[in-house]
């Protein structure tokens, strides 16, 4: 028990001094565009880093009423629309008609596995694959700038459910 209050206790810490560097990012990028910094602005970076998933903004938008109701829907979108005009932050689309945004900034690239039957969405780092674009990209003399690579398919629960 003392362990996973430990473990707890260090993740929160991390957490919090995450939050810290990706405030002071947000503060500069609203600073250089002549914005202000809000309390509401820092609770939704606040939600949307606790939450340590791709969320769409109706699902942090639910989050956030928890916690303040008089935070709109039109202030969620109008945020995640600046965390990505900073860096923060990266719309994403996986197939099922819904943005969702996911924390980039100070985070390893990775690519997505996405369940077409539950939308859960798995984030994984493969050296292999890395390798394997770069050698395609030197084979047809190519530079990459950046990529997605996203693979559609069933997760483990959804595939033992379909062979039912």
């Amino acid at each position: 028990m003392q362990n996973e209050f430990e473990n707890h206790s260090q993740k929160e810490a991390a957490v919090k001094e995450t939050v810290k560097k990706e405030e002071t990012l947000l503060q500069e990028h609203i600073a250089k565009h002549h914005l202000k910094v809000t309390k509401e602005r820092s609770a939704i970076l606040q939600a949307f880093m606790e939450a340590q998933r791709h969320v769409t903004a109706e699902e942090l938008y639910r989050m956030m009423k928890e916690k303040d109701a008089s935070i709109g829907l039109a202030t969620i979108y109008r945020t995640l629309n600046l965390f990505c005009e900073c860096g923060l932050a990266e719309q994403r689309q996986f197939g099922d008609g819904h943005a969702r945004y996911e924390l980039i900034y100070n985070v390893n690239h990775h690519d997505h596995l996405v369940c077409t039957q539950c939308k859960k969405i798995i984030e994984f780092e493969n050296l292999d694959i890395e390798k394997l674009q770069e050698k395609v990209a030197r084979e047809n003399r190519f530079t990459i700038y950046s990529h997605k690579l996203e693979l559609y398919g069933l997760c483990s629960d959804c595939a033992k459910r379909a062979r039912r």
